[in-house]
């Protein structure tokens, strides 16, 4: 049967086929045989979800960031004899979690076959710029934009020269002027071809334009007696290289450090069943424990009873009293930052009963209540085993600033993020919060307060935003002269 070309069709179906088969990895014309088959089969799938284009919206496209935990990769092999090199590159690339979609240039197709990367790539194979089955929905476009980043290996002299003056006579070409992703290539030739002046000042060309290279390496070549730089990376390296870019380093800028933080409510027990307690769940100090797990740090959470799992990498120790707390955070000690972000109860029962309290016609029985331990005080008040940034949480219902301003200096602490946790805020227990960081100019004890308000976030990003800032604080004080 000869190719099947379908032509005006209505928006509302193109974009169901755009849609669809962006969803099942196919192009366009591969999905409508698809369809077909299904409809000869009585098996149909309804347009309904797809049926009207989407509502046009102002907000930019989503972007493939590449640091993901999948990614996927446009491998152009070009024609040389290193190209039986990219066949152990796409397993290399899939052993990383990293989906490979191969094109195939005409000179590449002298030394592998298409077969054998769709094998080992799983995907479909892609060789000729002008193929109906591809080209049905312009997908020299999808395969320049449909994934994270673009590796040429082998990058022969060839295509490197037509990258450098902006060529695009076939498919490989076309797709790596069409792309707006990152280009990685691995050049690979004779070295007489790898030193000559054009190659230099494509390369020079390509570099200043963004591209990144890996290798050629030195070595003997394929043609007999010929060595020199212009061996292809190994398929390791190269791998390697693509994952550096996808996925890069994130930024540990508390590593080496160790960070005490305390989370949730405090339970002060009245008798076996009943206790004291508050609102809060916890949820901000164990994102704080997150983020400064994340920065590299090695911490230390104390939590009171909370309904939360865990924090990967974090050593928690869990706590019920506000005595108990404060027995936990002292042995944490020494500690290189601590943030008190717990709800620690100000009062328990004097008294503690044995047994459950009962109703009696005498009335309610006295709970006479006393002062607990104030953490944060006694903390930021130690002459020994202070650590050199102690941060508070001021928890409150009026005046937030200024009550937050008068437990800066009544603690001693060195800042404190204050918030405002009156009912109608949800904060307690809530997922988002809007927080008010208190501290003295420049770090000075008699320095003047300033107040730093932030917007609404999520607890997530209150906690990010906190650690980045502890985080510059740690660096700046670490970059100061000694006296």
């Amino acid at each position: 049967m000869a190719s099947l070309t379908i032509r005006k069709l209505d928006e509302s179906v193109k974009t169901y086929l755009r849609l669809r088969s962006a969803r099942n990895r196919r192009s366009v014309e591969e999905e409508v045989r698809v369809i077909l088959g299904e409809l000869i089969e009585g098996r149909e799938e309804p347009l309904t979800p797809f049926a009207a284009p989407p509502a046009t919206s102002t907000a930019p496209t989503p972007q493939r960031t590449g640091a993901v935990s999948e990614a996927s990769i446009t491998l152009i092999i070009g024609g040389g004899i290193a190209a039986y090199k990219s066949l152990d590159l796409i397993r290399r690339l899939k052993e990383r979690r990293i989906e490979v979609r191969c094109v195939l240039t005409k000179a590449a197709q002298q030394f592998v076959t298409p077969l054998a990367a769709s094998a080992l790539s799983h995907e479909r194979v892609y060789t000729d710029l002008f193929d109906p089955q591809s080209e049905f929905d312009a997908g020299h476009i999808r395969l320049a934009r449909e994934c994270d980043m673009i590796v040429v290996a082998p990058a022969t002299a060839d295509l490197m020269a037509k990258m450098a003056n902006g060529h695009a006579d076939d498919l490989a070409s076309a797709i790596l002027l069409a792309t707006n992703r990152k280009i990685l290539l691995a050049p690979a030739m004779n070295p007489l071809m790898w030193n000559n002046a054009a190659t230099r000042r494509n390369v020079a060309q390509l570099q200043r334009d963004g591209v990144v290279l890996i290798g050629p390496n030195s070595g003997e070549m394929a043609e007999a007696g010929e060595a020199g730089v212009g061996r292809m990376s190994e398929a390791v390296e190269i791998a390697n290289a693509a994952e550096r870019l996808l996925r890069p380093p994130v930024p540990r800028p508390l590593a080496g450090k160790r960070v005490l933080i305390t989370a949730g409510p405090t339970h002060e027990p009245i008798d076996p069943v009943r206790f004291i307690a508050n609102r809060s769940s916890g949820k901000q100090g164990f994102a704080i424990a997150a983020a400064a797990q994340a920065a590299g740090a090695e911490v230390i959470l104390v939590s009171g009873p909370v309904d939360l799992a865990d924090p990967a990498g974090v050593t928690v120790r869990h706590v019920e009293s506000a005595r108990q707390m404060l027995e936990q955070v002292q042995a944490a000690l020494p500690a290189d930052i601590a943030i008190f972000a717990a709800a620690v109860a100000d009062w328990r029962v004097a008294n503690e009963g044995e047994q459950k309290l009962k109703k009696t016609s005498a009335g309610m029985p006295p709970l006479q209540l006393v002062e607990n331990p104030d953490i944060l005080a006694t903390i930021s008040k130690l002459t020994d085993k202070r650590p050199p940034l102690v941060i508070g949480f001021a928890a409150e219902t009026e005046h937030l600033i200024d009550n937050a301003k008068s437990k800066l200096a009544r603690k001693g602490c060195d800042w404190i993020v204050a918030n405002d946790v009156s009912p109608a805020t949800g904060v307690m227990g809530g997922d988002r919060n809007t927080v008010h960081l208190i501290s003295r100019q420049n770090g000075a004890k008699d320095g003047e307060i300033e107040v730093d308000s932030w917007p609404v976030m999520t607890k997530e990003q209150v906690a990010i935003e906190l650690v980045a800032r502890v985080a510059t604080r740690v660096t700046d004080t670490s970059r100061e002269p000694s006296s």
